[in-house]
């Protein structure tokens, strides 16, 4: 981390050095400001050390031990043999130190101050860090979030979070997954891929219940295939857990035993005892209520990423540093909606979505408003070859333009590049057709689903 501050006024004052606080001061000083940026810990935040990057790297390994385990369908002599947790575990740091190193010498480069310390809250414009007061013209919070667990719900022993998850230097046999969402989903394909007995239990009725009925449906069915166990529409009641393992059991009386239970229900976000309400900020359970510019409605004080409610992603806390810093000039940067910022769950096989769902579109447009379109991946050269299965899924505004993108399959993450300027940019279904999707590639399936829903299928 960069030097301890020496000075102590500042154009803008950002409080949490995660993708949300960095980004609005990397945008900050290339408009020319001062930048004063507050960190307890390292540089980079939940993301890169214990969020998205480390749990991505576990999910290559999990991709190639998949593969090792498969490559006799390819016609490669290779042998599955066991997983090295040890070497795993190195190969994830490794990518995060590099990662760190390269943020650190970027924050220095652009001359923003690092103050290294816990921060806090003292007034309209003062941020007090170990003692000593930093002042400045704009505040932006960025101080994150934390993973949360259930009333009742203690942490410990074989009771984990994601971040003793990504630490783990065994592997244990069996597992309990408690939320079937982005983070319960992604390591219960770790694991599984790792050869661990898994079982997902989810109070609401699906998996990632977030997303297009048709891909949760093809999720399961794809999780029941590679051996993944559920139990979705029942919730917890409680944990007992000794030196055997842990019994989990259910409001309906139903109980599942395993090593370990690891209780992914999402992240909260830390406010607490930070002074944000003594300083008049408005709070709900937690979190900072900011207007559509992310102002909370106090002095010059903005906030940003997982604190602010909605999609805790750490590319919307990038959009959101760099908007207020914009903000802040004057600018007058374009608000992005929550619904129209790209989704990606990282499990095996892969979901992508910008944009509305079928359900949510008809209930904003209207029953006779909506139009959709599927292209099965079994069409796909590319996608083939790769052996997945799966779906593109087309929202479209009746007569309008396309209103959401879904996508599940091996890989189909890197195609939502595409899927949120088609969306983000209100292109008709025609627009996207006339565009040339190279051959062969997965890329292409977006391509086959406009023609189609454009009334001209090529392939379908």
């Amino acid at each position: 981390m960069a030097d301890t501050a020496t000075a102590q006024e500042f154009d803008i004052l950002v409080l949490g050095g995660g993708s949300g606080g960095y980004a609005a001061a990397l945008r900050a000083v290339q408009l020319g400001f001062t930048v004063g940026l507050i960190e307890k810990g390292k540089l980079g935040g939940t993301c890169l050390h214990n969020g998205c990057i480390p749990t991505k790297a576990l999910l290559h390994s999990a991709e190639v031990a998949d593969s090792a385990r498969s490559a006799a369908k390819y016609g490669i002599n290779a042998t599955f043999e066991s997983i090295d947790m040890t070497a795993v575990n190195a190969y994830k740091d490794g990518i995060i130190a590099g990662k760190f190193k390269g943020l650190q010498g970027l924050i220095k480069a652009k001359g923003i101050t690092v103050i290294e310390g816990a921060g806090r809250l003292t007034g309209q414009n003062t941020i007090e860090v170990d003692g000593t007061t930093y002042t400045g013209k704009n505040i932006v919070l960025a101080t994150g979030s934390y993973s949360r667990s259930l009333p009742g719900l203690e942490i410990g022993g074989k009771v984990i979070t994601s971040d003793q998850a990504l630490t783990m230097d065994t592997i244990p046999s069996s597992a309990i997954v408690l939320g079937g969402g982005v983070i319960g989903c992604e390591f219960a394909s770790v694991w599984k891929s790792f050869g661990v007995d898994v079982t997902i239990v989810e109070g609401l009725p699906s998996l990632v219940p977030n997303e297009d009925a048709v891909i949760v449906k093809n999720l399961e069915r794809a999780f029941k295939k590679r051996g993944i166990k559920f139990n979705t529409g029942t919730f917890f009641d409680k944990v007992e857990q000794n030196d055997d393992g842990v019994k989990v059991t259910l409001v309906d009386g139903k109980t599942f035993e395993a090593d370990l239970l690891l209780v992914a229900v999402g992240r909260g976000p830390v406010t607490d005892g930070l002074g944000y309400e003594d300083a008049g900020i408005t709070l709900d359970r937690g979190f900072v209520i900011t207007n559509d510019r992310l102002h909370t409605g106090v002095g010059n004080i903005y906030a940003v990423g997982d604190i602010v409610p909605g999609l805790q992603l750490a590319h919307r806390g990038y959009q959101q540093g760099i908007f207020v810093a914009e903000e802040i000039a004057g600018l007058k940067p374009v608000v992005v909606e929550d619904v129209n910022i790209p989704k990606v769950t990282y499990c095996e096989p892969e979901i992508a979505s910008v944009g509305l769902t079928e359900k949510a579109a008809r209930e904003k447009l209207g029953e006779d408003r909506v139009e959709t379109q599927e292209y099965n991946l079994a069409g796909n050269g590319k996608s083939s070859i790769l052996g997945t299965g799966g779906i593109v899924k087309l929202v479209r505004e009746k007569d309008g333009p396309v209103v959401g993108v879904h996508m599940i399959g091996t890989r189909m993450g890197e195609q939502i590049g595409e899927a949120q300027l088609i969306v983000n940019w209100e292109a008709y279904p025609e627009d996207v057709a006339q565009l040339v999707h190279a051959h062969p590639t997965q890329n292409e399936s977006l391509g086959e689903a406009h023609l189609a829903l454009a009334g001209k299928p090529l392939h379908g």
